[in-house]
């Protein structure tokens, strides 16, 4: 690596680690200047799915609890700003790579000509991004997508990169989730009378172990799938970038 490329490299480095490790909103903004794609990718974001998904799961997963639903909701507030940067990493990496992969913007810009008219080509905020009613389009995504699982299985790094971050930022607040459970009323009822009385329903060290692991786990799934839909919005942004 050159001189010049390993500076750059450890500059973009730098920024990515402010950015997820101390929160600092401006390095995604320096980055997206560094690589000349803000003007691109203002008018798509990010799902944030991450976070509903793992309420859901862990509801479910919990249900032998009574306070399953309160763990699963107060666990979405204790951590989902933490996730929601962690996907816009995501996001943003597989934008900017495949906005810069030229081979594969040559061949969905190829398919575009051949079935958009050239006039409104130039006219067009979108491509390809959402609409794969075209069958050569819809088969390059696929091709990409299968590529990118091969590149992954094999080089583990965006896997690397969630495991990491889960670890220093989330599994902390995980394990400590029982300060931030809110206690319950629950009503016991027989014949005659009936008493209220406080449930704290306290989670194990083991139970918190398993959220943990079980957050990694949709973590990692939508965060794969977040990566290769951004890297198709890139890639069709590079080709109308052609004609602007």
């Amino acid at each position: 690596m050159g001189v010049a490329k390993k500076g750059a490299f450890n500059i973009y480095n730098g920024l990515i680690h402010k950015f997820l490790y101390k929160n600092d909103i401006n390095s995604i903004h320096i980055l997206l200047n560094l690589f000349d794609i803000e003007d691109n990718i203002k008018n798509i974001c990010p799902k944030y799915i991450s976070t509903y998904h793992i309420k859901k799961h862990i509801s479910r997963r919990l249900k032998q609890k009574n306070n399953n639903h309160l763990i699963s909701l107060n666990l979405g507030q204790l951590i989902h700003e933490d996730i929601h940067r962690l996907e816009l990493y995501i996001y943003l990496e597989g934008y900017r790579n495949g906005y810069f992969n030229n081979n594969w913007a040559n061949v969905l810009e190829k398919v575009a000509l051949e079935n958009i008219p050239l006039d409104d080509l130039y006219k067009k905020n979108y491509l390809y991004h959402f609409d794969l009613n075209n069958k050569q389009a819809k088969r390059i995504r696929e091709l990409i997508e299968q590529k990118l699982d091969e590149i992954e299985n094999k080089s583990k790094d965006l896997q690397n990169h969630i495991i990491k971050y889960c670890e220093n930022i989330l599994k902390g607040k995980i394990l400590s989730l029982n300060r931030y459970l809110d206690k319950q009323l629950t009503i016991d009822y027989n014949l005659k009378t009936y008493s209220i009385k406080e449930d704290y329903s306290l989670l194990t060290l083991e139970e918190l172990n398993y959220i943990y692991n079980e957050v990694v786990k949709v973590v990692l799934k939508s965060g794969f799938k977040l990566y290769k839909e951004a890297y198709w919005y890139g890639l069709n942004d590079r080709v109308l970038k052609r004609y602007r």
